[in-house]
């Protein structure tokens, strides 16, 4: 079976008080129809992939450009997958461009990366000055609740904001120093990254504040044995780091601090996706 390779280009901008969303596309991959729960101001957009998920030689190009003014929500209806490869690796990369004032929030939903996947997901997001992103990276290594753990293949992770932050690891099944002892992951089979980024540094008091809220949520949050930690790596960045036994309270730490971030960042309520509970 020859590998599938479609590309999406997405585009917002700020028109009469209202945030409106052009797009491109070639393949499989689709923009759904934009909602505006929140008034015309923020579109939310789903983005829908009917195949599923990946597998070796399929590629996933995501191009998004937010100009001035404009605040666009990107979700996706369900959790991407990375199956098993006998050759090519798999790619997803996304490039995000956002103009001065523009606000992106980056949301898709969990990434799931098989037994004997070789999977790549590659992120970078360019920031002009006064452009600010809430966006994060959920990912649950095999499928522990059907016992089919992950112990070969490879999965590379990539986020970067040029010239700012750089986070970049190869999971592969076979390191067990990795995947299992103290200094790695510890057994947890689930991680996650959000951050809170901008294009200008923050100013001292917003960073605390950030800072303040993901630390008071998240303690508030969570269950059983997750283990999280938030940090500002970078006068721009502030982060979220969680790991878990499963995914699923990984990700509800996740969406309460991004609604936390919301309200603390840009005086904004959590408005969640309505396709997250469908």
């Amino acid at each position: 079976m020859a590998p599938w390779h479609s590309r999406l280009q997405l585009q917002f901008s700020f028109e009469a008080a209202h945030t409106v969303q052009r797009h491109q596309h070639e393949g499989g991959l689709r923009a759904l129809a934009s909602h505006y729960p929140e008034g015309a101001g923020i579109c939310h957009q789903v983005l829908v992939h009917p195949p599923g998920g990946l597998v070796g030689g399929d590629i996933l190009d995501i191009d998004v450009a937010v100009q001035t003014g404009a605040h666009a929500l990107l979700t996706t209806p369900g959790a991407g997958r990375f199956y098993r490869s006998t050759g090519a690796p798999a790619r997803q990369t996304l490039q995000a461009r956002l103009q001065p004032g523009a606000r992106l929030e980056w949301l898709p939903l969990e990434t799931l990366a098989y037994n004997d996947c070789l999977g790549e997901n590659r992120s970078r997001f360019h920031l002009a000055p006064g452009a600010e992103l809430i966006a994060w990276d959920l990912l649950a290594l095999g499928l522990p609740a059907s016992e089919a753990a992950f112990r070969g293949g490879r999965f590379l992770q990539h986020i970067e904001l040029p010239g700012v932050w750089l986070e970049r690891g190869c999971i592969a099944g076979d390191d067990d120093a990795l995947l299992h002892s103290p200094g790695g992951l510890h057994g947890h089979t689930a991680l996650a990254t959000l951050f809170f980024a901008a294009g200008s540094p923050l100013a001292a008091q917003r960073r605390e504040a950030l800072l303040d809220a993901a630390r008071q949520v998240a303690g508030a949050t969570v269950r059983g044995d997750a283990l999280f930690g938030v940090t500002s790596p970078h006068a721009q960045i502030v982060a979220l780091r969680v790991l878990g036994q499963r995914i699923e309270p990984v990700a509800a730490l996740c969406r309460a601090v991004w609604g936390g971030w919301r309200q603390a960042g840009w005086g904004l309520g959590a408005c969640v996706p309505r396709v997250w509970s469908t």
